[in-house]
């Protein structure tokens, strides 16, 4: 697999932390972390930012994709609403994952605690072509539920 160069500051809260990592040679997200300097409790229904600590520039032509962690959406209903939310090329604030609490019990997010994963993609532009008719296709102009349950 090849790799990007993405340049990374981190924030005071950010100490002692790990930046993202991928956990298995093949897995397309890494984990971030929370920086929060003290424990968040995420009661049901409730939503948060939780803090990464770090902020980056990314090369032109890329973004990062916050994700939810499968485990946490899971197990506990924990997950990342604005999925997947983007980080683009020209943002330089800190990273900060908005988390939402869709169990039936409170949930505690400790510092350190992996809390969603990052995905680098690649972008591209659209060049808008305005005609007067489209190609026709197998779909048509079916939307919601037209291709069967």
């Amino acid at each position: 697999m090849s790799s990007i160069p993405v340049a990374v500051t981190t924030l005071d809260h950010f100490a002692g932390l790990a930046l993202p990592n991928y956990e298995t040679d093949l897995a397309a997200g890494m984990d971030v972390l929370a920086a929060c300097t003290e424990a968040m409790v995420l009661a049901p229904g409730q939503r948060c930012l939780v803090p990464s600590g770090m902020c980056i520039a990314l090369p032109p032509g890329w973004e990062i994709q916050v994700r939810p962690r499968s485990g946490l959406a899971y197990k506990q209903g924990v997950t990342c609403l604005n999925t997947p939310g983007t980080i683009d090329a020209d943002y330089r604030g800190e990273i900060k994952v908005l988390l939402i609490n869709h169990g039936d019990a409170s949930f505690t997010i400790e510092r350190g605690m992996r809390i969603a994963q990052l995905v680098l993609a690649p972008v591209f532009r659209v060049q808008w072509q305005q005609v007067a008719t489209l190609d026709d296709s197998a779909r048509g102009v079916g939307g919601f539920g037209s291709t069967g349950i």
